[in-house]
């Protein structure tokens, strides 16, 4: 895997970054941010992708999940809106 490259299966937060600017938690979880709208765009339950995608049993950790799940799908759309653009010009990390 090139420095380039964002890793595949990261562990995730509780709660995604809010920032506005890109932190390296996002770099680090690019994957997980292109995953989570295609899965919502499909209306995946949100059990099954917090299982999937984020890697956290909603059956074990129900509060956890949904509070991941929502916290990166809203992360995942602020990039989809604003995020790219810190990507586009290569900066924005702490």
């Amino acid at each position: 895997m090139s420095p380039h490259e964002p890793p595949l299966d990261t562990d995730v937060a509780d709660v995604a970054p809010d920032e506005a600017t890109l932190t390296g938690y996002d770099h680090g979880h690019l994957v997980t941010y292109l995953r989570l709208p295609d899965a919502d765009a499909e209306n995946a339950d949100w059990r099954e992708v917090s299982r999937i995608v984020l890697r956290i049993d909603p059956e074990r950790e129900p509060e956890r999940a949904r509070r991941a799940f929502d916290s990166h799908l809203a992360r995942a759309k602020w990039m989809t809106v604003h995020g790219y653009r810190h990507l586009l010009r290569g900066g924005g990390t702490d």
